[in-house]
């Protein structure tokens, strides 16, 4: 039987800043957006029991915990910490899945005949408080669905074990919102449908449950039975991504060049989110028609936002390009790449920009990457993986919307 251990570092931002200063012990702390327009990246337990959670409006969160701390963030900060937990387990674990920036899965099969996996289990999470002063909640369990389950109902700072067969009874009284896969759309459907706790969703039929909500209606009820067959993904940190394009003929239009600049920006970002990474820095490199290759790279605050990497590359090309030669080739290459969700962008984010880019996102996965585009980005062709289902006329971003 599988044996699956899921370890979430509890408020991860806020306990990386009580490390940094200690006053923050025991008050109400939001981390994000610091204007009124920002968003809630992460808040303490205190700021949470006034009903305070992170994607607020931090307007909405001040009116409800007018008393809080607010800090802006630093994500090099929070990185830096991932990576002391992330070797701690690199170190110790056969096999591994870092998630997000402080969400983790192991495999721990078989290990009962040598060790005993709860024992092993605790004694990492020892060792990983240890060396990076960080609390993290575990749960173990012979699946990825209840282990992370079991962990949420563990925290905060402490640990859970769900044993073979005690799955379901562990899942039975608890809402379907607790499951990972039912977001608000589907968890408000089952509500209408009077599905409020684990247990409904055990004793239904699959089938009803398919034909309510598809092919996820048939996970979800496998899910809620305690069984969950998702293998780990083993961790392999990227160190970078690129694309570069070599012209059939050479050229010295700016204007040719800046918009192909923008969609290998546009299009690069789309994969970091994509992956949940973040880059923290940004290259640009020319290759001249007598074959001279220069290139220039800058580090940045981490992020995965267009508007940002696109602004950042073309203010790299404009100091590179001064020989006013014939370009032969132009590429773009982010670098330094973190793991974590969009939630470390939050810091600079409005509510309005993380909807814009969400919905951006959803039509890409759903059409192809080259579905959407900047209006300054429609001179490029084929920058993309996907080839475009709208007959080559993609969606253009208006002026007034533009991230």
């Amino acid at each position: 039987m599988k044996s699956i251990l899921h370890l979430d570092l509890d408020s991860f931002f806020v306990s990386c800043e009580r490390l940094l200063d200690s006053k923050l012990n025991n008050r109400p702390v939001l981390i994000g957006g610091t204007s009124d327009r920002g968003v809630v990246a992460s808040c303490s337990y205190e700021a949470r029991a006034f009903g305070v959670h992170s994607a607020m409006p931090m307007r909405m969160a001040r009116q409800l915990c007018p008393h809080a701390v607010v800090i802006r963030g630093n994500s090099g900060t929070y990185s830096k910490f991932s990576d002391i937990v992330t070797d701690v387990i690199k170190s110790n674990s056969p096999r591994f899945e870092k998630s997000s920036i402080d969400e983790f899965y192991i495999d721990t099969t078989g290990m009962d005949r040598f060790y005993g996996t709860y024992k092993w289990s605790k004694e990492l999470r020892t060792q990983i408080i240890k060396e990076s002063g960080l609390p993290i909640s575990f749960g173990l369990s012979t699946g990825k669905t209840t282990s992370k389950i079991g962990t949420g109902e563990a925290k905060p700072n402490n640990f859970i074990k769900i044993d073979e067969g005690e799955e379901k009874p562990f899942l039975a009284p608890l809402p379907v919102r607790k499951m990972p896969m039912i977001g608000a759309k589907t968890n408000q459907k089952l509500h209408l449908m009077g599905i409020q706790k684990i247990q409904t969703i055990q004793e239904m039929p699959v089938e009803l449950m398919t034909r309510v909500l598809g092919k996820n209606g048939h996970s979800i009820w496998k899910k809620a039975q305690g069984i969950d067959n998702t293998p780990i993904t083993t961790y392999h940190e990227k160190k970078s991504i690129s694309i570069e394009r070599t012209f059939e003929k050479d050229t010295t239009d700016i204007s040719k060049l800046k918009s192909i600049l923008t969609a290998m920006a546009e299009n690069l970002s789309y994969q970091l989110r994509n992956g949940n990474k973040l880059t923290g820095c940004v290259s640009v490199r020319v290759r001249y028609s007598d074959f001279i290759t220069e290139s220039k790279q800058l580090h940045i605050p981490y992020t995965s936002l267009d508007n940002k990497l696109i602004e950042t590359v073309l203010s790299l090309f404009k100091t590179l390009y001064s020989r006013r030669v014939l370009v032969r080739l132009i590429g773009v290459r982010f670098s330094k790449l973190v793991g974590g969700n969009h939630q470390i962008n939050l810091f600079d984010d409005s509510e309005e920009l993380i909807n814009l880019y969400q919905a951006l996102d959803n039509i890409r996965n759903r059409y192809g990457q080259d579905a959407v585009k900047r209006v300054v980005a429609m001179g490029s062709k084929g920058i993309g993986r996907s080839s475009n289902p709208f007959n080559g006329q993609p969606i253009v971003i208006p002026a007034h919307r533009r991230a």
